[in-house]
């Protein structure tokens, strides 16, 4: 694998930061995860201006946009790949000094790419299953949802409570117990007919695909809510679903060991997964 490391590209033994670097120390950076198609990186703009709109919150100085396109896209050549999941990953550089983070005086960049054409299909075909977790769901700093930063402690927590060979996700509730996100997922679910999500108040981080469903949904004529929810909610429903860069729609059929409606994909689930693939087939051209 060849892995692009400030300006250059290396292998994964020469791939090396230094132990000064914030992101190492505090967690002091953002990263990216996008998917590409044949060859091109879907919602690449979406994914870039988010990237863009954490880093002005944290002052935390980017490389030019056409830069990092050009990175991103040299990674995917480079490696041979045209499905591939991609990190891209900047931290605010080296600095030996503890929180000073304003002599940190050159960011660190990293892109990796790895081969991956979707999960296996009987995850799409039966659904799959969540736990509902203990740990409530916090933003990076308590009050900041929206950036995606190296702080995934809260995420790494939920993921450890859970029995992963079992349960493929793990849902957080907020700290007032409404349901809140996965641990690398945001959560959708229909009840009488309406598409229902948690809102931003809940501490989610607001995902690209989880905007393109809302979009989809919207052209498709489906009624949608954002709102505060108690768990108790997800066991009346008639269906639900999980999204993510890299599982697009997962239908999430079981929760808690308890069945959600029928127990199999609901047919809103498959029809906003349709509409999905059919915006993915537009922008890059994948069959």
């Amino acid at each position: 694998m060849w892995i692009y490391l400030n300006d250059r590209f290396v292998s994964e033994k020469e791939a090396k930061i230094s132990v000064f670097d914030y992101g190492f120390l505090y967690g002091d950076g953002l990263f990216e995860t996008l998917r590409a198609y044949n060859g091109r990186i879907f919602a690449l703009t979406q994914h870039l201006n988010r990237l863009s709109e954490a880093a002005e919150r944290l002052r935390l100085p980017l490389p030019p946009r056409l830069s990092l396109e050009q990175s991103l896209h040299e990674t995917l050549h480079r490696n041979g790949l045209k499905n591939a999941i991609l990190r891209l990953t900047i931290t605010r550089g080296e600095n030996p000094i503890a929180l000073r983070p304003d002599l940190c005086k050159k960011g660190t960049q990293v892109i990796t790419a790895r081969p991956f054409s979707g999960h296996p299909a009987p995850f799409y075909e039966n659904g799959v299953s969540a736990t509902i977790v203990s740990i409530p769901r916090h933003s990076p700093d308590g009050k900041t949802p929206s950036i995606k930063s190296l702080n995934f402690l809260n995420n790494i927590l939920g993921k450890l409570e859970i029995n992963a060979e079992e349960h493929f996700e793990a849902l957080f509730l907020d700290a007032a117990g409404h349901l809140s996100e996965g641990a690398l997922s945001n959560l959708f679910w229909v009840k009488n007919g309406v598409l229902h999500t948690p809102s931003a108040q809940t501490a989610i981080l607001e995902g690209i695909t989880r905007h393109i469903v809302l979009d989809l949904a919207n052209k498709e004529g489906l009624a949608v809510e954002e709102g505060l929810y108690p768990p108790e909610v997800l066991f009346s429903t008639e269906e639900a679903f999980l999204t993510n860069t890299g599982i697009e729609l997962m239908p999430l059929t079981r929760v808690d060991g308890k069945t959600i409606g029928s127990g199999q994909p609901g047919p809103i689930t498959q029809k906003l997964h349709e509409a999905f693939r059919m915006r993915v087939v537009q922008e890059t051209g994948e069959e």
